[in-house]
């Protein structure tokens, strides 16, 4: 049987898996098994796992992101495996995607923060990718073009993200001064986390301070007070570069090398 090697630099989580749920879907019924890579985010370590999956002699590739190494490019170029990016678009010659604009994507959430009024908008943000770097820069344009922008604002942290990590930086948050009315967080993971410590230091949300989050991850719903956020149509993106690959497997060109499949700000009571 032959094979369609998919890897992925995303953590496992219920919203990834749903991405990849679907490529599987797609590819099994067309006779390809997946072979599944977590390359926790470390360049050197995608290089590694795509060595060890290229000896396989997949098929195809479906890979998260367009930012790797030199030498991870060279490797899919000289392949000659036909290869898919996901979660990001791309439209240079020969790159076939399908994703969103995540600095658009939060650039919409910021703009529906300073339509509620806040002025002092935190970014706080853990692990540090490259799509957690691009949700940044979409905030940095938002508050810049608003003449809003203070450097002070942003807290990076290249530890992974946590709920715990998202409750410790909350709290480091509101004892900044002059106060801060919002927090963008990169993830829910954090925004998650930071609402427990809301609830536990008994800080009002969104009253005292409206929390944000990324991805619409389970639970973002049920969250006291239900979390804000973007939600980013894994299925879709799944879906769509399973059925790319497949065109691109069978010599075929699909009828578009970039789709991008949009997002959706979700508003809720904690902003």
């Amino acid at each position: 049987m032959n094979k369609a090697s998919s890897c992925s630099d995303e953590a496992v989580s219920t919203v990834g898996m749903s991405r990849r749920e679907a490529v599987q879907r797609t590819l099994r019924p067309a006779g390809y098994q997946t072979l599944i890579g977590v390359t926790h985010y470390d360049a050197n370590e995608e290089e590694q796992l795509l060595r060890e999956q290229l000896l396989h002699r997949p098929a195809g590739l479906i890979v998260t992101g367009l930012d790797r190494n030199a030498a991870t490019r060279e490797l899919i170029a000289q392949s000659g495996v036909p290869c898919v990016h996901v979660m990001e678009t791309s439209q240079r010659p020969g790159v076939y995607s399908v994703g969103l604009s995540q600095a658009d994507a939060a650039a919409a959430l910021t703009r529906h923060l300073l339509a509620r009024g806040r002025r002092r908008i935190a970014f706080a943000a853990a692990q540090l990718d490259p799509r957690t770097m691009q949700r940044i820069e979409g905030w940095r344009r938002e508050l810049v073009a608003a003449g809003l922008f203070d450097a002070n604002l942003e807290w990076l942290n290249p530890a992974p993200s946590s709920l715990a990590l998202g409750g410790r930086m909350f709290e480091q948050i509101l004892a900044m001064k002059p106060a801060i009315d919002a927090v963008f967080f990169c993830n829910d993971d954090l925004a998650q986390g930071a609402l427990l410590a809301a609830l536990r230091l008994r800080v009002p949300v969104p009253r005292r301070i409206a929390v944000v989050g990324f991805n619409d991850l389970t639970g973002s719903d049920q969250a006291v007070p239900p979390l804000t956020t973007v939600r980013t149509p894994r299925w879709e993106i799944g879906l769509g570069a399973a059925h790319m690959l497949l065109t691109l497997m069978r010599g075929e060109t699909p009828p578009s090398p970039c789709v991008d499949v949009g997002f959706e700000v979700l508003v809720r009571a904690s902003s």
